[in-house]
């Protein structure tokens, strides 16, 4: 697997009840199609050999025979597809019948595991034809003569050979809806997949609660897991069946068919193991409870799969989903597809994403309005720039002060031109205030930037680091003095992005009294401040919607440098590089602990051959690299500015606070990380 990217399928095959033959036949067609998608993993439902709709045609020899000629065929007849399956069938083992979980690969049965809780219960009568595993089950089984033993039993894991982090384990239908479900048990002892073979069937309102069981279950184990539904061709003489396959990652479903679907319908979904190891290793309470439930008893079976394919959709969830008969991508390399989203930080519908939106805003202002009455603040002290942070910063400061009853003329937005200042940025910020209902000062510091300039002896003809931090300061420290004058606290515009690369003034716009952006990456920022426009026009407010859509048409720019016939000359994006892609690899690197060559390889499938935002260039394998090893090489060069960051509450996945996620030493050495970046660029060459 190619980054430990493993595809995975879920199949409900046609059947006919009580044919063991034929149904052997649909699962083998099922076990190809799935292979030739793709996938390594394919699951079938429980009973799905006979049907688990027999009833007590289970207790019939002729049928137990057949079914298990029918499984070593399955077994057979895909000898030459590296693929792990796992079917359902009855199994009699020592005068005892089981309902099992059988893996079949390589052409062998390498696997049985029978299911534990079996329901009498309402519309079930399982225990009338089948037994749970007790002390003194056998832990091997004969299938043929022919055949060598094959392991029996709850405590085996099936791992591949060729990645360790692929380890698969299974429980059938009745065993994740009890209150400890064996999945719970193999996760803590390794394993990263569990297949459950179901035959649940469909009432109203269950779906919805499968649906919550599936997501919670793969969430609080973190790991991936696959629920396999008997279909709409089982027996309706007393229940019907809809065939509710679904794929989930650390709670996330990624994959779902449709209730009633067409019988033979492979669900795929690609599952980024490397996610589940990173989060169990984040997530040290896994490990607490772990040291309760080692089990020494489990025992290894390894198979093998062939090279797969990768795809991924979304960031927040790690993984895409498909279902045969829907037209897959194609690839933008041989086997690979290209559905990595390019945004991971904003969601992509536009339901979701306004939502989501909402929630920031709530978060970041709530944190804001907090602290404004611990202190009694009689007001605060924003620096308007007419750029998209600080915007958000206001916009932020005045749902605090409706949240706290006070009036928004105690807002002091101040804007301070100086030597790059252009009449865009600030007449949106005259704007903005107006609009806001603020009260607005302006502080022009071109002089006294000047007048420290000759205390130091710089020369102002001279366009240094020199020459653009001094504004940034003066401004900093304009804004704390206010803020003193008036009773209020500086409101730190700067964002996550910002704080990542280190694109701020150490003691300038690195500082402040409360910095309500600090855990919003710039990619949100903007979506933010059109949720803000979108919220005015939706109240009628026209002058507010209108300098909010031009604020977010205006290039990134600190503006510290002189502007070029009247307009910016020093944009961001062309000196540090493209923020969407800096976002990128930000959630990827610190969300996921992504090693470069991870992060590279699903950028190139993010962005290769795309238009950067606002740009005609075209992102090449080359341009992704370099802006990788900038955004390295700037990251840990630059950890001394979030070593002494103001507070400002989390509200996303990722925060670079040294009081909350992130703490890392200020002289830590990149090297590690960019010699594998170097030797990529060689591979490209």
């Amino acid at each position: 697997m190619k980054y430990s990217v493993l595809r995975a399928a879920a199949v409900s095959p046609s059947l006919i009840v009580a044919d063991c033959d034929y149904n052997a036949g649909q699962i083998i067609s099922s076990i190809r199609e799935a292979y030739s998608l793709g996938a390594r993993l394919a699951v079938f439902p429980e009973l799905c050999l006979t049907g688990y709709t027999c009833g007590d045609l289970f207790a019939q020899d002729a049928l137990m025979k057949s079914c298990v000629k029918a499984l070593l065929r399955i077994a057979e007849e895909t000898r030459d597809l590296g693929l792990l399956s796992v079917v359902g069938l009855p199994l009699a083992v020592d005068g005892v019948r089981y309902n099992t979980a059988a893996f079949v690969n390589k052409g062998e049965v390498i696997a049985i595991v029978p299911k534990v809780y079996i329901p009498n219960y309402g519309e079930f009568y399982e225990r009338r034809w089948f037994s749970p595993p007790v002390r003194g089950t056998p832990d091997s089984v004969f299938l043929s003569q022919e055949m060598c033993e094959v392991p029996f039993g709850l405590n085996l894991m099936l791992q591949d050979k060729d990645d360790s982090l692929l380890k698969v384990a299974a429980e059938i239908c009745e065993d994740a809806w009890v209150p400890f479900s064996p999945s719970i048990r193999h996760s803590l002892n390794g394993a990263t997949v569990i297949a459950n073979l179901s035959a649940s069937n469909e009432v109203v309102g269950k779906a919805g609660y499968r649906r919550q069981l599936v997501s919670s279950l793969s969430a609080k184990e973190i790991a991936a897991y696959i629920y396999c539904d008997a279909g709409r061709d089982e027996s309706t003489t007393d229940m019907v069946f809809s065939g509710h396959n679904m794929i989930a990652l650390n709670g996330s479903i990624l994959a779902e068919s449709g209730l009633f679907a067409d019988c033979g319908k492979i669900l795929l979904a690609d599952l980024d193991l490397e996610r589940i190891a990173q989060d169990r290793l984040r997530t040290t309470t896994f490990a607490a409870c772990r040291e309760d439930f080692v089990d020494d008893s489990y025992r290894t079976v390894f198979f093998e799969t062939d090279e797969g394919v990768f795809g991924e959709s979304d960031g927040s969830s790690g993984g895409i989903g498909f279902q045969s008969g829907q037209k897959l991508p194609e690839a933008a390399e041989p086997g690979l597809i290209p559905a990595v989203d390019p945004h991971p930080f904003v969601p992509g519908g536009k339901e979701e994403r306004a939502a989501r939106s909402h929630a920031v805003i709530e978060m970041q202002a709530e944190g804001l309005a907090k602290r404004l009455r611990h202190i009694r603040a009689k007001g605060a002290v924003v620096g308007l720039s007419g750029g998209l942070d600080s915007t958000l910063a206001l916009l932020v400061t005045c749902r605090a002060f409706d949240k706290c009853g006070l009036d928004r003329k105690g807002i002091l937005a101040v804007t301070m031109p100086c030597f790059g200042t252009t009449s865009r940025t600030k007449g949106n910020a005259y704007a903005l205030a107006e609009s806001s209902g603020c009260t607005l000062k302006e502080v022009d510091i071109k002089e006294s930037v000047l007048q420290h300039f000759k205390d130091i002896g710089q020369d102002e003809g001279t366009r240094d680091v020199t020459y653009e931090n001094s504004q940034a300061r003066e401004r900093t420290q304009v804004l704390m003095d206010m803020a003193n004058q008036t009773g209020g606290l500086v409101i730190g515009t700067g964002d996550l992005s910002e704080l990542a690369l280190g694109w701020c003034t150490y003691n300038g716009d690195q500082m402040s009294m409360y910095g309500v952006n600090a855990s919003i990456p710039k990619s949100l920022v903007r979506y933010l401040v059109a949720y803000f426009a979108d919220e005015a026009e939706g109240k009628g407010d026209g002058k507010l919607a209108s300098v909010l859509r031009d604020i977010l048409a205006t290039p990134v720019s600190p503006e510290l440098l002189p502007p070029s016939e009247g307009e910016i000359s020093q944009k961001t994006e062309e000196i540090v590089g493209p923020y969407e892609l800096h976002d990128f690899f930000l959630y990827y690197i610190l969300r996921w602990g992504f090693a470069p060559s991870k992060v590279y390889f699903l950028a190139r499938m993010a962005f290769s051959g795309k238009k950067a935002q606002d740009s005609d260039e075209v992102y090449t394998d080359e341009i992704i690299l370099r802006w990788l090893t900038v955004f390295y090489r700037r990251f840990f060069a630059q950890q001394f500015k979030r070593s002494c960051m103001p507070d400002g509450a989390k509200v996303g996945t990722v925060s670079l606070s040294p009081r909350g996620d992130w703490r890392m030493p200020s002289d830590a050495s990149a090297a590690v990380w960019l010699k594998e970046l170097e030797s990529l660029g060689k591979k490209a060459e």
